[in-house]
């Protein structure tokens, strides 16, 4: 699994609705995620930053998310909580892993 974590913005007072939405995430966007080789999502909140974890299959896996019909549909219901680019994907920088510790504690 490779890992790919991202940092997006909430517009102001956004972070209810945004987790209110994502706690009824669509069926059918869980099975293109699925589809697309994304294993996991985890998202942190430091309103308004949002910090998104994920483990993908492959290294295309977001950018074939992010241009699935599902998605788009998903991206206008979240436009009013959150900050676009001009290409109407979420305004994300990706973050990359500078240290990863684990250890054995059974």
């Amino acid at each position: 699994m490779i890992k790919r974590a991202f940092i997006m913005k909430l517009k102001p007072g956004g972070l209810a609705e945004y987790k209110r939405l994502h706690s009824e995430i669509w069926p059918e966007l869980v099975a293109e995620i699925k589809r697309q080789g994304i294993a996991q999502i985890t998202i942190f909140e430091n309103d308004p930053m949002l910090f998104l974890y994920s483990e993908i299959s492959d290294s295309d896996a977001w950018d074939r998310l992010w241009h699935a019909e599902i998605h788009d549909k998903w991206s206008e219901y979240m436009a009013p909580l959150m900050e676009f680019n001009s290409d109407g994907i979420v305004d994300s920088s990706e973050v990359r892993e500078v240290f990863n510790l684990r250890t054995n504690t059974n």
